[in-house]
């Protein structure tokens, strides 16, 4: 039962500059623990939140991705973040998974936000993914998903689906309460670690961004919440703890069934 180490990038982007972007998150990439297993970018990192697919889209051998997975290879870390993608003529707000290996996996965010036209822009995502990582099952989203639990529930077999969910965003300071309160509702429920990681700053259309990136257990606890600065930060999570909490007080024994159509 290993711990796991995340190292949270709550920073600025400066918007629609792919190559300062880069550099910068690269520097700031510098300064993670050495320890570290999982480095956690913002959403659309490379860009900020642009509905510009077309201009800024790359594709899967672009620079973007081949950054990441160079990063991942150097550092011998995971690292996580999103970018637009366009394959097949078709736009994707996309996540993806650079690991130490070489590897290379993706989960295209469901849950696209239209209150911003993101869903007249974007495709959204049909299936979502679940990777192991020393003996941790993980689960990233991407920001608005925290809005809906059946599309992130646990699912429950004797055991867990997964350990820990990974929420990267670019969330509005005008709605800090449900991003500060929807990650501990999904610890509580999916009786999982969360993790939390968004961005600060001002973008080019005048949102502001407050971060408040956060790491909660799965008693719903908050063992770290950022303010709105700018940080580089480690936090360490235990699979034992979490263990000995899911066999203490096994609720997953009473889940209903359910099928996501």
């Amino acid at each position: 039962m290993q711990d796991l180490n995340i190292s949270f990038i709550q920073s600025s982007i400066h918007w629609e500059d792919k190559k300062t972007n880069l550099d910068y998150f690269g520097s700031l990439m510098n300064q993670v623990a050495k320890d570290t297993d999982i480095i956690l970018l913002p959403e659309m990192f490379n860009t900020g939140f642009s509905m510009e697919a077309t201009r800024l889209g790359e594709t899967m051998e672009g620079t973007t991705v081949s950054w990441m997975k160079s990063q991942a290879i150097d550092k011998k870390m995971t690292i996580i973040g999103s970018l637009i993608v366009t394959e097949d003529n078709q736009n994707f707000n996309r996540l993806i998974v650079a690991s130490p290996d070489g590897t290379i996996l993706t989960y295209d965010k469901r849950h696209l936000f239209r209150m911003a036209g993101e869903n007249k822009t974007f495709t959204p995502g049909e299936d979502y993914i679940i990777f192991d990582l020393k003996g941790w099952k993980i689960r990233p989203f991407v920001c608005y998903d925290l809005r809906f639990p059946v599309w992130g529930r646990n699912k429950f077999n004797d055991q867990w689906e997964y350990d820990l969910a990974i929420y990267v965003a670019n969330w509005p300071a005008s709605r800090t309460l449900p991003w500060k309160t929807l990650p501990v509702a999904r610890a509580i429920e999916n009786q999982c670690y969360v993790a939390t990681l968004n961005r600060v700053g001002i973008d080019a259309k005048g949102l502001e961004y407050h971060g408040n990136s956060q790491l909660i257990n799965s008693y719903g606890e908050v063992i770290m919440d950022l303010d709105q600065q700018e940080y580089v930060i480690t936090q360490t999570i235990s699979k034992s703890k979490l263990d000995k909490h899911r066999n203490d007080f096994p609720v997953g024994y009473d889940a209903d069934p359910f099928t996501i159509l």
